[in-house]
């Protein structure tokens, strides 16, 4: 293949070069700041979850309870290693997938070509593009030959674009259509060969303006952390309250006004909302670890749960749905047979139309479609090169000469556009409509469809134009960029769960149409980009209710798209892989990028990254954020709870003049089953059954709602009434006031653990849950047993906590309390038919 003459053209000098570098800054996008552990410890430790859960600690250190603050502070730090590893983990692997960073390019300085970094590039030099590069920056074509170039990563088009030249002037156009004047930093050259004129470097390419833009989107904050704010608010003026009321009926009725001060405070840090944090971090922080398994990295572990929130997935086509890989999918014939790739072997048949599809492209090609017409049929036979005759907007068809043997007739394979193959073959009417009727259908299939055709040519070689061969029309090659084969089942479980995916591509309608219905999307209703830009917000709104594929979209219209249905109350999920997704990946309430063929700058913008880029992983993150949230609801309704049985017994001895029952160390025993059952066993409790086969939640609708508060409050309230009965047995028994501490306290234990066992499950029953294995259950349990088993028979257990060792009818009447808890809150769950009613999705 030629190149174009560069004679004339003696470029910048190595000055003054050097001196717009200086001027304009290195050609490089501009980068955040890497994310090194240490600041992201920093960011953790920021965030107000944890914060809490520090100030806590230092709380209980100022105010004596050495050992309640180690447990805080060692749970604060155990989180803030788990996030910091598994971030830093994640920074490394991206640093890792940078592979654009800075393509080499050649350029042509003081009349003399030099191959220099992608990084020194500046305005006003001439690059030297040939098959195979990598454009370092935006250019205007000066000359080219057959120039083809990939600009996948910025228009979402999979199939290559033709370039013509331009003399200087004339207004720039953005990237997108054959025959534009203009080359794009972080396209490839597919085919042909060019000269072009730098025009835009660094942040002020195309990319580079993409990038820049992401500054001025903001992420939405996660609802997670605002709702779980509330709700320690509200929990924290509640615990006050109780704490003031404590202080002011113990100085009134039981002595000084400094032991009340004193009780209060004892009471105040029963009351002290730390769970709440501990639950956050822990939750996230383990969920990435445990997602990072399945090669899905969380950038931002709060957005785990927020994937399980989202109503709407937008997906982008190329590289997302399909694999950006082309296939050969389909051949026909002139006369009308047709053979499917999926078939097997190639008949003899089609031998000669797949031969010369082959023989009609590069021996080594770029191209998507010759590659994959190469690997469909390998080889071109025993040939040489003699001429070929490339690509112009006036003719949609090349060609190649072959010679076989010395003395043979030269061999002729051309390839193109149906149309420009029918016009070089001079078909008859009818067969010529033939030949379109075939193009069409297939083309309807997704399929982007290359007529070919072969001739034979003497020596010496005697034409000038493609024209001047008889050619004879072989037939028609279909090609598709194939669908991933897990995205059909990936997309029927969204449906299943009530996500409804939407598919925002740049591609054509018909292919669009096409790749959907593989896909299992709904189709009916297709949008363009033309249309798009015509609509008003109004009635973009209205329309956007009901429309799931979208083709032909510009990288500005996706981010409108999406910010059409965050108006809608949409929770909206975004994948991508290009740079053109970057902006609606980072405005999306969930970005999830490509990790392989994703681009920096996408990557940079996503909160998730998909290692295999694997659609199908989209939906283990989903399952796990809803598994997260579920067993996030189970924690917070336990919390909730368990704390109204230890107010209950902290204020009413005050109000009915009965002994004081709980002091410190009964506090921190409690906590010790508290923390870890709100934490570790919680955590690790499995998905419900239902998990995928429920809708969203209401997205308009409190995570954390008056209902759901009142929901833990009654099974507390409950819990109080069942140890405030045996409380009120052991007094009427006339026991002393230290046994009766031991029995309320032993039953005050059993129905904690009873409402463990509860609130495993939304749904199910109590044999249903108890079946499911949970390590950290049996462990917490076990711990519990030893160490109340220990309180009650060594002497000097009983005196720390202030027992004295009741009767075993007692500890058995004590015990007792758990099944009969247990009996009363099933029987509840049964009534009401689940403890978390379901959702309905929207219409």
């Amino acid at each position: 293949m030629s190149r174009p003459t560069d004679e004339t053209n003696s470029g910048l000098s190595a000055a003054e070069a050097q001196a717009r570098l200086q001027r304009d800054g290195p050609n490089e996008l501009p980068r955040q700041a890497r994310r090194t552990p240490f600041r992201i410890a920093l960011e953790v430790i920021r965030e107000p979850m944890l914060a809490l859960l520090i100030a806590g600690g230092v709380i209980y250190l100022f105010l004596g309870d050495l050992s309640e603050a180690i447990i805080l502070m060692v749970l604060a730090l155990f989180s803030v290693v788990i996030t910091v590893v598994q971030e830093a983990r994640t920074e490394r692997v991206l640093e890792a997938l940078r592979d654009l960073t800075s393509p080499r390019a050649l350029v042509i300085r003081d009349g003399e070509r030099l191959r220099i970094a992608g990084r020194d590039v500046v305005a006003g030099d001439l690059l030297v593009l040939n098959e195979g590069d990598r454009v370092p920056a935006d250019g205007r074509v000066v000359e080219c030959q057959s120039l083809q170039t990939d600009e996948s990563l910025l228009t979402g088009e999979s199939v290559p674009v033709r370039k013509v030249a331009s003399a200087a002037g004339g207004a720039f156009a953005p990237p997108g259509g054959d025959d534009l004047p203009y080359v794009y930093s972080g396209s490839m050259v597919v085919g042909g060969a060019g000269l072009a004129e730098v025009i835009a470097t660094g942040p002020r390419s195309q990319i580079g303006r993409i990038g820049q833009s992401l500054g001025e989107l903001t992420t939405e904050p996660p609802r997670l952390k605002r709702e779980m704010g509330r709700l320690v608010r509200i929990f924290a003026i509640g615990g006050g309250a109780i704490s003031l009321a404590v202080m002011i009926l113990y100085g009134l009725f039981r002595g000084t006004w400094l032991e009340a001060l004193l009780a209060g405070i004892a009471v105040g840090m029963s009351m002290l909302p730390e769970e709440f944090p501990v639950v956050v971090t822990i939750f996230m922080a383990m969920g990435a670890w445990r997602i990072s398994r399945a090669r899905v990295l969380t950038r931002r572990a709060a957005a785990i749960e927020t994937l399980g929130a989202a109503t709407v997935l937008c997906t982008d086509k190329t590289g997302t749905l399909t694999e950006n890989i082309m296939r050969v999918a389909e051949l026909r014939r002139a006369d009308g047979a047709i053979f499917n790739a999926s078939e097997g072997a190639l008949p003899p048949a089609f031998h000669d139309l797949a031969h010369f599809s082959v023989l009609a492209s590069a021996r080594e090609p770029f191209d998507p479609m010759e590659k994959a017409l190469h690997k469909f049929r390998p080889g071109g036979g025993d040939v040489q090169l003699v001429q070929t005759f490339g690509l112009h907007p006036d003719l949609l068809a090349m060609t190649n000469v072959w010679q076989a043997e010395e003395g043979e007739d030269l061999v002729v394979a051309g390839k193109g556009a149906p149309e420009a193959i029918a016009g070089l073959c001079r078909l008859d009417k009818d067969n010529h409509a033939r030949l379109l009727r075939d193009a069409d259908a297939m083309a309807a299939e997704g399929l982007r469809v290359l007529g070919v055709a072969r001739a034979g040519a003497a020596r010496p070689l005697q034409t000038k134009d493609q024209r001047g061969f008889a050619f004879e029309f072989l037939g028609l090659v279909g090609l598709a960029d194939t669908l991933r084969p897990s995205v059909p089942a990936a997309v029927a479980e969204c449906r299943t769960a009530g996500i409804r995916v939407v598919m925002i591509t740049g591609d054509y309608p018909v292919t669009a149409r096409a790749i959907a219905a593989q896909a299992g999307i709904d189709a009916t209703d297709v949008m363009t980009g033309d249309e798009l830009a015509a609509m008003g917000d109004v009635d973009l709104s209205r329309r956007i209710e009901h429309t799931t594929v979208f083709a032909r979209i510009m990288p500005q219209q996706k981010l409108r798209i999406v910010e059409a249905l965050k108006a809608q109350g949409e929770v909206v999920a975004m994948t991508g892989d290009g740079v053109n997704d970057a902006p609606t990946l980072k405005a999306a309430h969930i970005g999830i990028a490509m990790g392989q063929r994703g681009t920096d700058v996408a990557r940079e913008a996503a909160a998730i990254v998909l290692l295999d880029d694997d659609f199908g992983s989209i939906v283990k993150a989903i399952r796990l954020g809803r598994r997260i949230y579920d067993n996030l609801h189970k924690a917070v309704t336990f919390i909730l709870a368990v704390h109204v049985p230890i107010a209950g017994l902290a204020l009413l001895p005050l109000i009915f003049g009965l002994p004081i029952l709980l002091g410190p160390v009964h506090i921190a025993f409690l906590e010790m089953i508290i923390d870890p059952v709100c934490t570790l066993v919680f955590e690790a409790e499995t998905e419900e059954d239902d998990v995928m086969r429920r809708p969203p939640r209401d997205p308009e609708r409190p995570m954390f709602s008056f209902a759901f508060i009142s929901r833990g409050v009654m099974q507390g309230g409950l819990a109080l009434g069942v140890v405030v009965l045996v409380l009120f047995f052991a007094l009427w028994a006339g026991l002393p006031v230290d046994a009766v501490r031991a029995v309320t306290f032993v039953a005050l234990v059993a129905v904690i653990l009873s409402l463990v066992l509860v609130n495993r499950s939304r749904a199910v029953s109590i044999l249903a849950a108890v079946s499911r294995p949970n390590r950290a259950l049996v462990l917490v349990f076990l711990a519990v047993a030893v160490i109340l088993t220990v309180g009650l028979s060594l002497p000097f257990a009983r005196h720390l906590f202030s027992f004295e060792a009741p009767s075993l009818p007692m500890i058995a009447l004590a015990l007792f309390a758990g099944p009969v808890m247990l009996v009363a809150l099933e029987g509840l769950k049964w009534l009401t038919g689940q403890w978390y009613p379901r959702r309905h999705a929207k219409p």
